[in-house]
């Protein structure tokens, strides 16, 4: 289902649905970041989606990382609560959902990295090539909480 994210923009249309969503900022033992290339919209990001019914945020977070990547996670601590009202994610069905995500640090426990359906590319990131991706800056945002030395989770 391809989308489209709004970030502080006055053409942005209005909210009609609220989703608990997860992502995760996994690194590795060389302090590379677990990364995809989103086949919707073509942006690169970390891991995550929607929480589904009977599951606990961890095991959404775990489970997306997995479809998306083919890599199997230990999750570590909460990066931060992202629920920025300024922030909307429009459908092509109609759908507009106000941000509502989890992000959480995390390291790989195994499988092998590979890309889905969600996701045209799997990879590793050394985080000075950021620059030189096509990441929202809200996927930026989470990254550069999860990679900083702060203990205390983001809220907003």
């Amino acid at each position: 289902m391809p989308k489209r994210d709004y970030y502080d923009d006055p053409n942005a249309p209005a909210a009609n649905s609220l989703v608990p969503a997860v992502s995760a900022v996994v690194t590795d033992e060389a302090g590379r970041i677990l990364m995809i290339r989103r086949a919707d919209n073509d942006l690169y990001a970390i891991p995550g989606g929607a929480q589904d019914i009977g599951e606990t945020v961890a095991e959404a977070v775990i489970r997306e990382t997995r479809e998306e990547t083919g890599i199997d996670i230990e999750v570590t601590s909460l990066v931060g609560i992202y629920s920025d009202p300024r922030h909307v994610i429009a459908y092509d069905d109609g759908e507009v959902r106000q941000e509502f995500s989890l992000c959480f640090r995390a390291h790989p426990a195994g499988g092998s990295l590979r890309a889905s359906r969600e996701s045209k590319e799997a990879l590793w990131v050394n985080p000075s090539q950021l620059a030189h991706l096509d990441v929202h800056p809200s996927v930026r945002l989470r990254i550069d909480h999860g990679l900083s030395s702060s203990t205390s989770p983001h809220f907003s």
